[in-house]
């Protein structure tokens, strides 16, 4: 018999986390976050770029080795595109790739060719996609266009970010906002928990590197939120961002059709 939906989040809990880590190329995630994660039995979700500048089949796998391995630990492994295309707006230069250089169709094929990399190295098709500094359109001033609609046609849900925890009933499951952590101490980030518990709320946290590179969260700071919300898991659920994602959409439909 399957599970009674009662309301968004599984009973007992009355807000959910989700911890996100973006990129895969900052050797902390599986050096130092990993094990803290499974060392406080917290589930996570890794956003993946599969990497254009590997073309060769065997080289992409060899890098991706360490998430298959942590998806069959019951981490999500989610959907970063393949070449990680950002906005001009970041750069010192227009001769640059770009957003708004690109088409709708140019980031489709971007994004379907890391899913089919990460399905590959998996043996999953990721559920899950995190737009690139969390940006998601492209062209600009009058062709300006977002493509959440393209993610909407291939995943359940899709990471960007906000000013708030989301909430359940109303937010868009295909940019969703999540607070990017780099830099916060650990009272901070456990507040944000807090506060989600508090507002009923599901609040999604995006992480870099820890300890490392110029958008990282100190390891201080990320082992004190990990401390807490293991030992706060009789109110706080955490679980990777498809989880969650799939909970609040059976919630929505059956509210919908009850």
């Amino acid at each position: 018999m399957s599970e009674e939906i009662n309301g968004p989040f599984p009973d007992g809990f009355r807000g959910a986390v989700s911890l996100t880590f973006d990129d895969g190329w900052w050797p902390s995630q599986l050096r130092v976050a990993l094990p803290m994660l499974d060392d406080h039995r917290l589930r996570s979700t890794f956003y993946v770029i599969p990497r254009d500048s590997l073309p060769k089949r065997d080289d992409w796998l060899e890098r991706l080795s360490p998430y298959t391995h942590a998806a069959a630990q019951g981490h999500e492994i989610g959907n970063h595109t393949l070449s990680h295309i950002c906005s001009r707006a970041l750069a010192e230069s227009r001769e640059v790739p770009c957003l708004e250089t690109m088409t709708i169709a140019d980031v489709e094929a971007d994004v379907l060719a890391a899913q089919e990399r990460l399905t590959a190295a998996t043996g999953t098709a990721p559920k899950t996609f995190a737009y690139p500094c969390y940006h998601e359109h492209v062209g600009e001033g009058p062709t300006r266009q977002s493509y959440v609609p393209v993610i909407a046609e291939h995943f359940i849900a899709g990471r960007g970010a906000g000013e708030f925890a989301n909430i359940p009933l109303t937010c868009d499951m295909h940019y969703l906002w999540s607070t990017p952590a780099e830099g916060m101490s650990g009272p901070a980030l456990v507040g944000l928990a807090m506060r989600a518990a508090m507002q009923e709320r599901w609040a999604i946290l995006a992480f870099h590197g820890i300890d490392e590179g110029h958008l990282s969260v100190p390891k201080v700071a990320f082992h004190e939120l990990c401390v807490f919300l293991s030992r706060h898991n009789d109110g706080i659920w955490v679980a990777p961002v498809a989880t969650v994602a799939e909970r609040i959409l059976d919630w929505r439909g059956r509210r919908l059709n009850g």
